[in-house]
Protein backbone atom coordinates (compact mmCIF):
# COMPACT_ATOMS: atom_id res chain seq x y z
CA UNK A 1 0.00 0.00 0.00
CA UNK A 2 0.98 3.67 -0.77
CA UNK A 3 0.63 6.36 1.76
CA UNK A 4 0.69 9.77 -0.22
CA UNK A 5 2.12 12.10 2.48
CA UNK A 6 2.76 16.33 1.80
CA UNK A 7 6.01 15.86 3.92
CA UNK A 8 7.38 12.49 2.62
CA UNK A 9 5.96 12.15 -0.95
CA UNK A 10 4.72 8.53 -1.17
CA UNK A 11 5.39 6.51 1.71
CA UNK A 12 5.41 2.35 0.67
CA UNK A 13 3.84 0.73 3.58
CA UNK A 14 4.36 -2.92 3.63
CA UNK A 15 2.45 -5.57 5.58
CA UNK A 16 4.91 -8.37 7.37
CA UNK A 17 2.55 -11.07 8.95
CA UNK A 18 5.58 -11.78 11.38
CA UNK A 19 5.80 -8.02 12.47
CA UNK A 20 4.42 -7.49 15.98
CA UNK A 21 5.48 -3.73 15.79
CA UNK A 22 5.92 -0.77 12.89
CA UNK A 23 9.00 0.29 11.71
CA UNK A 24 10.04 2.78 9.85
CA UNK A 25 13.54 2.34 6.72
CA UNK A 26 14.14 4.33 3.35
CA UNK A 27 13.93 2.18 0.12
CA UNK A 28 17.06 1.92 -2.18
CA UNK A 29 14.90 4.76 -4.13
CA UNK A 30 15.06 7.21 -1.49
CA UNK A 31 11.47 6.91 -0.21
CA UNK A 32 10.12 6.57 3.42
CA UNK A 33 8.68 2.48 4.34
CA UNK A 34 7.15 1.98 7.02
CA UNK A 35 6.78 -1.99 7.97
CA UNK A 36 3.74 -2.95 9.81
CA UNK A 37 1.80 -5.88 10.68
CA UNK A 38 -0.70 -7.71 8.84
CA UNK A 39 -3.32 -6.36 9.85
CA UNK A 40 -2.54 -2.37 10.42
CA UNK A 41 -5.70 -0.25 9.17
CA UNK A 42 -4.36 2.72 6.60
CA UNK A 43 -5.38 4.82 9.44
CA UNK A 44 -3.33 3.63 11.78
CA UNK A 45 -0.69 3.20 9.71
CA UNK A 46 -0.98 6.87 9.11
CA UNK A 47 -1.50 8.08 12.61
CA UNK A 48 1.69 6.45 13.48
CA UNK A 49 3.10 8.31 10.41
CA UNK A 50 1.89 11.95 11.86
CA UNK A 51 3.30 10.77 15.77
CA UNK A 52 6.89 10.05 14.51
CA UNK A 53 7.25 12.99 11.79
CA UNK A 54 9.70 14.63 14.11
CA UNK A 55 11.82 11.48 14.81
CA UNK A 56 11.94 10.39 11.24
CA UNK A 57 12.88 13.88 10.04
CA UNK A 58 15.80 13.59 12.71
CA UNK A 59 17.08 10.20 12.05
CA UNK A 60 16.25 9.13 7.99
CA UNK A 61 17.19 10.66 4.90
CA UNK A 62 14.08 10.66 2.96
CA UNK A 63 14.58 12.57 -0.33
CA UNK A 64 12.49 15.08 -1.68
CA UNK A 65 9.40 13.71 -3.06
CA UNK A 66 10.46 15.97 -6.42
CA UNK A 67 13.36 14.12 -6.56
CA UNK A 68 10.94 10.49 -6.41
CA UNK A 69 8.71 11.83 -8.96
CA UNK A 70 11.98 12.22 -11.22
CA UNK A 71 13.30 9.43 -10.31
CA UNK A 72 10.38 7.08 -11.13
CA UNK A 73 10.12 9.12 -14.73
CA UNK A 74 13.73 7.86 -15.40
CA UNK A 75 13.14 4.51 -14.16
CA UNK A 76 9.72 4.09 -16.50
CA UNK A 77 11.91 5.60 -19.62
CA UNK A 78 14.92 3.12 -19.02
CA UNK A 79 12.59 0.28 -19.07
CA UNK A 80 10.65 1.54 -22.06
CA UNK A 81 14.14 1.96 -23.70
CA UNK A 82 15.60 -1.31 -22.36
CA UNK A 83 12.77 -3.74 -23.61
CA UNK A 84 12.99 -2.13 -27.21
CA UNK A 85 16.89 -2.29 -27.29
CA UNK A 86 18.15 -5.05 -24.45
CA UNK A 87 16.50 -8.19 -25.76
CA UNK A 88 17.41 -7.64 -29.23
CA UNK A 89 21.34 -6.72 -28.44
CA UNK A 90 21.01 -9.84 -26.76
CA UNK A 91 19.76 -12.18 -29.38
CA UNK A 92 22.01 -11.11 -31.72
CA UNK A 93 25.54 -11.37 -30.10
CA UNK A 94 24.12 -14.70 -28.79
CA UNK A 95 23.59 -15.24 -32.23
CA UNK A 96 26.79 -14.03 -33.70
CA UNK A 97 28.61 -16.15 -30.79
CA UNK A 98 26.84 -19.42 -30.96
CA UNK A 99 25.15 -19.42 -27.62
CA UNK A 100 21.60 -20.59 -26.64
CA UNK A 101 19.79 -19.04 -23.76
CA UNK A 102 15.95 -19.70 -22.50
CA UNK A 103 14.63 -16.18 -21.16
CA UNK A 104 16.17 -13.07 -21.15
CA UNK A 105 14.49 -10.57 -17.97
CA UNK A 106 15.13 -7.05 -17.29
CA UNK A 107 15.84 -6.23 -13.76
CA UNK A 108 16.55 -2.59 -11.95
CA UNK A 109 18.99 -3.85 -9.37
CA UNK A 110 21.11 -1.44 -8.05
CA UNK A 111 24.36 -3.14 -7.24
CA UNK A 112 24.58 -5.90 -10.72
CA UNK A 113 24.18 -5.35 -14.39
CA UNK A 114 23.10 -8.48 -15.24
CA UNK A 115 22.91 -12.04 -13.77
CA UNK A 116 22.95 -15.49 -15.56
CA UNK A 117 20.89 -18.39 -13.94
CA UNK A 118 21.42 -21.93 -14.24
CA UNK A 119 18.18 -22.27 -15.54
CA UNK A 120 19.65 -19.97 -18.63
CA UNK A 121 17.94 -17.09 -18.00
CA UNK A 122 20.09 -13.79 -18.63
CA UNK A 123 18.84 -10.84 -16.49
CA UNK A 124 19.75 -7.57 -17.90
CA UNK A 125 19.59 -4.32 -16.09
CA UNK A 126 18.17 -1.45 -17.08
CA UNK A 127 20.54 0.99 -16.28
CA UNK A 128 22.92 -0.11 -18.76
CA UNK A 129 20.88 2.10 -21.47
CA UNK A 130 22.70 4.63 -19.41
CA UNK A 131 26.28 3.69 -20.68
CA UNK A 132 27.96 3.40 -23.82
CA UNK A 133 26.89 0.79 -26.33
CA UNK A 134 30.81 -0.78 -26.13
CA UNK A 135 29.84 -1.40 -21.95
CA UNK A 136 26.29 -2.76 -22.83
CA UNK A 137 27.74 -5.25 -25.60
CA UNK A 138 30.64 -6.25 -22.72
CA UNK A 139 27.69 -7.30 -19.78
CA UNK A 140 25.64 -9.33 -22.33
CA UNK A 141 28.83 -11.00 -23.46
CA UNK A 142 30.18 -11.26 -20.24
CA UNK A 143 26.62 -12.67 -18.93
CA UNK A 144 26.42 -15.09 -22.29
CA UNK A 145 29.53 -16.62 -21.51
CA UNK A 146 28.29 -17.37 -18.26
CA UNK A 147 25.68 -19.84 -19.86
CA UNK A 148 29.36 -21.89 -20.44
CA UNK A 149 30.86 -21.21 -16.99
CA UNK A 150 28.99 -20.13 -14.04
CA UNK A 151 31.86 -18.56 -12.10
CA UNK A 152 35.08 -16.40 -12.92
CA UNK A 153 37.36 -18.67 -13.96
CA UNK A 154 40.69 -18.61 -16.05
CA UNK A 155 38.64 -20.36 -18.99
CA UNK A 156 35.36 -17.67 -18.24
CA UNK A 157 37.65 -14.47 -18.70
CA UNK A 158 39.50 -16.52 -21.97
CA UNK A 159 35.85 -17.14 -23.47
CA UNK A 160 34.84 -13.25 -22.71
CA UNK A 161 37.75 -12.18 -23.91
CA UNK A 162 37.49 -14.36 -27.26
CA UNK A 163 34.74 -11.87 -28.24
CA UNK A 164 36.21 -9.32 -26.79
CA UNK A 165 39.64 -8.72 -26.92
CA UNK A 166 39.37 -5.57 -24.64
CA UNK A 167 37.08 -6.74 -22.38
CA UNK A 168 39.88 -5.44 -19.28
CA UNK A 169 39.42 -2.07 -20.16
CA UNK A 170 35.18 -2.29 -20.60
CA UNK A 171 35.41 -3.83 -17.30
CA UNK A 172 37.60 -0.79 -16.11
CA UNK A 173 35.15 1.91 -18.02
CA UNK A 174 32.15 0.31 -16.22
CA UNK A 175 32.82 0.66 -12.75
CA UNK A 176 32.66 4.78 -13.66
CA UNK A 177 28.90 3.84 -13.69
CA UNK A 178 26.52 2.48 -11.02
CA UNK A 179 23.89 0.12 -12.36
CA UNK A 180 21.19 2.03 -9.89
CA UNK A 181 18.74 4.35 -11.47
Amino acid sequence: MIIQDKEFGDVVVRKNPWSNGLKFSISTSGRLQMSVPKFTTTFLAKRFLNQNRDLIREKLPVKDPASQRSRDAKKKLLAKKAKEYLPYRLEYLAKRFGYSYDHVRLSHANTRWGSCSSNRTISLNIGLMQVPEVLRDYVIIHELAHLNHMDHSAEFWEEVGSHDPRYKEHRRKLKMFSPGV
